[in-house]
């Protein structure tokens, strides 16, 4: 007669489960499992003439009983033991390491569930003599045991490792949301600086004028600090700001410059990192407009071509260094756009072919 061990992996997991497990895949192969050993047990049954098929039923059920309430309790603290995944010797160690005091309760406890069962019926359950028993029972809990420990180590270890992949993926998400918004809240004292820097400019030459820059200068700022508080916005939401900034450089030169916008109404909606053009037309006014005697142009253009987006600050006025070197807006900006979209992104600052800078930056339009 097959008397079956139990498991110490069954699908009771609790709430304080470490690692998630799929419970219910694990949960049906168990009961497959014991309905396969029920089905060979009563086969053989049949083969060696027995009719009372409630016998079988017994045999393999109070061992399958008995095997998941074992399963149920040591569910817990097997899964307690996720931390040990990365050193198996130690996990299979603390995992075995009960199974000296739970074989002896199985055997004992599936024994006590069919010789209950047969008084009932009015029958004596008979079996080889008690040492026999526990040495063949424990030594078959034993086997099963180990082989559901391993299967369990298996199944929780590739939970586990799934687990971390999504937690390495959602801190890594994190980290570059913190420093795309580190970044463009780094551009926030730059950009004060400088409109400041404009304003100061004008105060002894024309005290009413840098009034009125003040008052767009707090204006500019409210919206600044709508789009300092992500890492990213619209376009549109970035044209606006970038009108504003422009009528304050604007205000200051008067009939010498020139700002227009030449953008395409699909590219308005398309998610930009914040700031991503104030630092290009900052520099236009800067080292092309201001380095000019004569009147300046300055043209800020936005184009869809398919699912990319193509911007771009074009001056008629400053002249390229051999040496360019970056500085702190145009560093910034093009770490930003590396952080984001990779080398899917592009900055890119050439000398136009008629005079003057071409400043283009593409990326991915994403709604």
């Amino acid at each position: 007669m097959s008397h079956e061990p139990g498991d110490p992996a069954d699908p009771a997991g609790g709430a304080d489960d470490p690692t998630p497990v799929p419970l219910f895949g694990f949960g049906l192969a168990w009961g497959v499992f014991w309905l396969l050993l029920t089905s060979i047990e009563t086969q053989d049954f049949i083969r060696q003439g027995g009719t009372a098929l409630w016998k079988p039923l017994l045999w393999e059920g109070s061992s399958f009983v008995v095997a998941t309430v074992i399963a149920l309790w040591q569910w817990r603290r097997i899964a307690r033991l996720d931390r040990l995944a990365s050193a198996p010797w130690r996990w299979f160690a603390q995992a075995l390491k009960w199974l000296p005091a739970i074989a002896p309760v199985f055997v004992c406890a599936v024994y006590a569930i069919r010789h209950a069962a047969y008084a009932l019926a009015g029958l004596e359950y008979r079996h080889d003599p008690w040492p026999a028993v526990f040495a063949y029972e424990m030594l078959k809990f034993g086997a099963f045991w180990l082989m559901f420990v391993a299967i369990f180590f298996g199944i929780r270890s590739h939970a586990a490792l799934a687990a971390a992949r999504v937690r390495v993926q959602r801190e890594r998400a994190l980290a570059q949301q913190a420093r795309l918004l580190q970044l463009a809240q780094q551009l926030e004292p730059h950009f004060l600086f400088n409109a400041l820097n404009t304003i100061a400019s004008t105060i002894h030459d024309d005290p009413g004028l840098a009034e009125t820059l003040l008052t767009k200068l707090a204006s500019l700022l409210r919206a600044a600090t709508d789009l300092g508080g992500d890492a990213q916005t619209t376009l549109d939401e970035e044209l606006r700001l970038l009108e504003s900034y422009g009528a304050i450089v604007l205000a200051r030169f008067g009939d010498r410059a020139s700002l227009a916008f030449d953008v395409d109404p699909a590219a308005r909606p398309c998610r930009v990192p914040a700031f991503v053009l104030q630092p290009l037309l900052e520099n236009a006014f800067r080292h092309g407009v201001e380095a000019k005697p004569g009147p300046a142009a300055v043209v800020v253009s936005a184009r869809v071509d398919g699912d990319r987006l193509r911007l771009a600050v074009d001056d008629d006025a400053g002249v390229l260094p051999a040496d360019l070197v970056p500085g702190v807006g145009l560093a910034n900006l093009r770490e930003r756009l590396a952080a984001r979209h990779g080398d899917r992104a592009s900055l890119s600052v050439q000398a136009r072919a008629g005079g003057g800078v071409a400043a283009r930056v593409e990326l991915p339009c994403v709604y």
